[in-house]
């Protein structure tokens, strides 16, 4: 078969991306394999080369190996990508939270783009750009009906270069222009390190980045000053992971050098591969409370999960999310690289907490969950039982706060920044205590008028299962019968815009209060007023003082099941 030069290249491509892991390398004797792999490359091959060439309409070959790529990874997990060149730098940013740039979220508002979050201390900050402040130019080129993308394109750029921007201050409508010098930009890992009661430190961890050891040790060693430490709540909830050695090192800081903390296998015990803590801990005997979630995974769950092994810590909250499958890089060529799921990982009692079957998506039906009859039993070092298949089971289960669908659609909208602008606008010479302050009940009205006068596209569950029970009666032929009593249970059903605004008055103003926080403190004096009101943080803060029942549940008690 003849092949072009280019199509030698995409071929190249695709042999190095399929043959290039470990496991393939170490067959590389098997010829039925070798013999299948080459049969199916010189088929995509063809096919690519025929649909470029022959296709009704045009399609490039990048488009046509992007779509393979694609469809070779839903084989395999939902972690698996194919990374283009262009998709690298937010691969970047994600494992690194480095990036060249003036340091600020943006979000559309009308026409225009505007700065949504300017990070502390960045060059937009020291520029003295302001959440919802207007772009009107950059360079030169007017932005007015431009996309994030655009802007966002242009702001960021090589460390020590100039960029002109043109904003209009939110705060009173007047024009400046704005010479920003471009850093490396580090985004916060830790995005909140305090007391939170009679000698409770607090330490909210956002992700796992490189350098995230580094901001722990930081922050702990500032807790630490003065001998008043009685106890300690790491906070990841909602913290979805990230760089597994980053995990393995913040451990290091409470466990002794040495101590296990995570292993890796892949397809065979072959690939075995342990991590052990390197450094020597800063907090050794101070107890320890871990708070999580549904959406604390990965690396929260590593660290999360191996202190309860080692009985070092009391985990509090939700059962996580149960992500045990560990990724790892390979470049492919042509400044692109695979993202591919190599190993699953084990915590120091051997179980691996991963939740999903994702072999199984080659069959029916989806991933499936890892059946009760299944799931193992093992112990931690005290001897309690905890079990492997799903997550991490929390030492003291609390069944995490209901969010309405209304408060997230007003959200998501942008409703509550567009309104805290406004009242920005009005309240900006102001000074506020980050953990105490709250909008009045005045202010929550003229968000409702604010409301009022713009389109909330929502439908209560309530509303849709009655919509349902309705078509059901319809199709059933038992509109007669039941169609009187439908009728008055619509009429009960109190779901419009404005009864909602007053329904869920408190977790809409708990928003609004932590957007305009932002606006006087930054995220960090977002994340100290929720420590400061959050009903968990004091739940953790009692068990703490109790030393009592915190030694008893580390020595006596056992984990369920479920």
């Amino acid at each position: 078969m003849w092949l072009t030069k280019m199509w030698r290249s995409v071929l190249c491509v695709v042999v190095l991306g399929t043959m290039m892991p470990p496991s393939l390398c170490a067959q590389s004797s098997d010829v039925a394999r070798d013999f299948e792999l080459g049969k199916a490359t010189e088929i995509l091959a063809n096919m690519m080369r025929e649909l470029e060439m022959g296709f009704v309409d045009p399609v490039t070959a990048e488009e046509l190996l992007t779509a393979a790529s694609n469809g070779m990874i839903s084989a395999t997990d939902p972690y698996t990508e194919y990374l283009s060149e262009s998709a690298m730098a937010d691969f970047e940013v994600m494992t690194t939270g480095r990036y060249g740039g003036v340091g600020s979220l943006i979000r559309k508002k009308g026409d225009y783009i505007i700065f949504a979050q300017p990070y502390k201390d960045s060059p937009a900050d020291e520029a003295g750009v302001k959440i919802g402040d207007k772009i009107l130019a950059i360079n030169g080129e007017d932005m007015k009906y431009k996309t994030p993308s655009d802007i966002s394109s242009r702001l960021k750029g090589e460390p020590e270069t100039e960029v002109e921007v043109v904003v209009e201050r939110n705060i009173d409508s007047s024009v400046d222009t704005l010479t920003l010098c471009r850093r490396r930009v580090s985004i916060p890992s830790v995005n909140y390190a305090g007391m939170v009661g009679d000698g409770i430190g607090y330490i909210m961890h956002g992700d796992f980045i490189d350098g995230s050891y580094d901001e722990m040790r930081r922050a702990l060693g500032t807790l630490l000053e003065g001998d008043s430490l009685k106890g300690l709540i790491l906070d990841y909830r909602s913290n979805g992971g990230g760089v597994m050695q980053e995990a393995v090192d913040i451990a290091s800081l409470f466990v002794p050098r040495g101590q296990r903390i995570v292993s890796l296998m892949g397809r065979d015990s072959s690939s075995l591969h342990h991590h052990d803590t390197r450094y020597a801990p800063m907090a050794e005997d101070v107890p320890i409370v871990v708070l999580v979630n549904g959406s604390s995974a990965s690396a929260s769950e590593i660290l999360a999960g191996s202190l309860q092994d080692m009985d070092r810590a009391v985990i509090m909250g939700s059962r996580t999310f149960g992500k045990g499958l560990v990724q790892g890089t390979l470049y492919l060529g042509y400044n692109s690289y695979l993202k591919y799921t190599t190993a699953k990982y084990y915590i120091p009692s051997g179980r691996c907490i991963q939740s999903r079957d994702y072999a199984s998506m080659r069959g029916e039906g989806g991933a499936q969950s890892l059946p009760d009859s299944l799931i193992s039993e093992f112990h931690t070092r005290n001897g309690r039982r905890v079990y492997d298949g799903g997550g991490i089971v929390p030492d003291i289960k609390i069944e995490p706060q209901y969010v309405s669908r209304f408060a997230l659609t007003l959200y998501a909208m942008g409703y509550m920044e567009d309104w805290a602008d406004e009242y920005m606008r009005e309240h900006h010479d102001e000074a506020i205590d980050v953990r105490s302050f709250s909008i009045s009940d005045e202010d929550y009205a003229d968000f409702c008028a604010f409301i009022a006068q713009r389109d909330v596209p929502y439908e209560s569950e309530t509303r849709r299962a009655l919509a349902a029970l309705e078509r059901a009666v319809d199709n059933d032929l038992y509109d007669e019968a039941l169609g009187g009593a439908v009728e008055q249970l619509k009429g009960l059903i109190k779901d419009d815009k404005m009864s909602n605004m007053e329904t869920y008055k408190a977790e809409i103003m708990d928003a609004l209060n932590a957007d305009i926080v932002m606006r006087y403190a930054y995220s960090e004096g977002v994340a100290e007023r929720a420590a400061a009101n959050d009903e968990m943080v004091q739940r953790a803060v009692e068990l703490l003082l109790d030393e009592a029942e915190y030694r008893r549940i580390l020595e006596e008690q056992h984990l369920n099941r479920r």
